[in-house]
């Protein structure tokens, strides 16, 4: 592929993001599998895609020195400049002068030699001045705001929950690259081997402390492997393997996960069962649930039963105390998975955080009869925000008295964790920048006689 071609794909990509609010690890697949790419292409398709994305506001906040606030810009010049200038400030392998020529070229071919001036103008005045000093900016929110790119709104709301620090922190991890991490399939391999696979093929990985399942790779392609394609390992973030680990199932025990798409936690739960006993999963799009049935498959693992239903009618299909275990992984606002998915904190406001707590109390007010006396049930979401987890939790413990938080949650969570700043009396909210992985919120509950 040409360098026109991979940099007007990436523009092509960052626009149907903008248009379709589409995902861009789903968007980017797409585009790999249809173009045959060497590994360096698809590198830095992968590199400028996510980059200006996850830098945009910081990006916005450059080109707003160079460029008359008063002027409209079609928004494929704006992204188009966006790309162009993380290259120039973030990637040390790709000369100005290459990077300007390319940006020059793909703007003459969509727009006319007046728009093509323009970009060469800019990007040159910026090539010759530098961008702007980000310390000059006084408030400390703002600061954060501009220098890692998240929303001054969101910045604001975090700094108001959990300080300043902590949210610099997070914010700051957030706009880095975070590992990739698998989980072994136990019937099939232990991890001790799977590792020394890997490690005689060349990869750097590590043994997962939050899972006896996980293993983190620091250097390799794990699409790549036999290991993935046959089904040995599945990816999947190591904190969402805890809350697997957490609902302390054994086999012939009756399971109900109520979010269940993509099925990640739900063929992690029939794993600790030994594929011993009886799960059911749902999602409320029929079409997410042929995932679970397509991971389960991979997997070899059949007692996963999936249907289509919304967790907030399943008393419709079930007696009450039916299960002896719940999974409440809750729809949520995705605000912990902000590395992997970097335009979800553009697309987010304050109203959707509170909307989706109102959906997630609704579903645990709506399973939590389906769990008998003495089971347990975990409540997760892949969101750092207070309303989405801990004060959700409260509210439902305010109203269903014969539930409370399970004392053991806390003695048993991993050691390395049992110390984090995320523990409260309510549960356990992981921040990305304590353990490299996703934010993520979970807690075990237990309903007495």
């Amino acid at each position: 592929m040409s360098n026109y071609q991979l940099r007007n794909a990436v523009l092509e990509i960052l626009l149907r993001i903008e248009k379709d609010q589409s995902f861009s690890h789903l968007l980017i697949n797409q585009e790999l599998k249809s173009k045959k790419l060497n590994p360096k292409d698809e590198g830095l398709l992968t590199e400028i895609v996510y980059g200006t994305l996850q830098r945009q506001i910081t990006l916005d906040y450059f080109l707003s020195k160079f460029v008359d606030s008063k002027k409209k810009l079609d928004f494929w010049v704006k992204a188009l400049l966006r790309m162009s200038l993380y290259q120039m400030v973030f990637l040390d392998r790709i000369p100005d002068h290459a990077i300007i020529h390319e940006a020059v070229e793909i703007a003459k071919r969509r727009g006319h030699r007046g728009i093509s001036s323009f970009v060469n103008g800019v990007l040159r005045n910026i090539q010759r001045q530098g961008v702007p000093n980000t310390e000059e900016i006084q408030d400390p929110a703002l600061r954060i705001s501009v220098e890692t790119s998240h929303p001054e709104w969101l910045v604001k709301r975090w700094i108001g929950t959990y300080g300043y620090e902590t949210t610099k922190a997070m914010c700051e991890t957030n706009v880095t690259r975070k590992l990739t991490a698998v989980r072994i399939q136990p019937l099939r391999i232990n991890r001790d081997e799977a590792i020394r696979i890997l490690t005689d093929q060349g990869f750097e990985v590590q043994a997962s402390t939050l899972s006896k399942q996980g293993i983190v790779i620091i250097k390799g392609n794990i699409l790549q492997t036999d290991l993935f394609k046959q089904g040995y390992v599945t990816i999947q973030d190591q904190s969402s393997m805890l809350a697997a680990e957490m609902l302390n199932v054994i086999p012939g025990m009756t399971v109900l996960d109520a979010c269940s798409a993509p099925g990640g936690k739900v063929t992690h739960i029939a794993e600790k069962m030994e594929n011993k006993g009886t799960i059911y999963a749902h999602d409320l799009h029929k079409k997410k649930t042929k995932l679970i049935d397509q991971k389960a498959e991979q997997l070899q693992l059949d007692i996963i039963n999936t249907s289509q239903a919304d967790a907030r009618q399943l008393q419709e299909q079930y007696e009450l105390e039916t299960f002896d275990r719940i999974l409440v992984d809750a729809p949520c606002s995705g605000l912990g998975v902000i590395r992997g998915k970097p335009e979800i904190k553009y697309h987010k406001a304050e109203e959707d955080v509170e909307r989706l707590a109102e959906i997630q109390l609704s579903i645990l007010n709506s399973v939590a009869p389906l769990l008998k006396r003495n089971g347990l049930l975990i409540y997760s979401t892949c969101t750092v925000d207070a309303e989405e987890n801990e004060n959700v939790v409260k509210k439902f413990l305010s109203e269903h008295v014969d539930f409370h938080v399970d004392a053991e949650f806390f003695s048993d969570l991993p050691n390395s964790v049992r110390e984090s700043e995320g523990i409260s009396q309510y549960g356990f909210q992981l921040f990305p920048q304590n353990y490299n992985t996703d934010g993520f919120f979970l807690t075990r509950l237990i309903r007495t006689t």
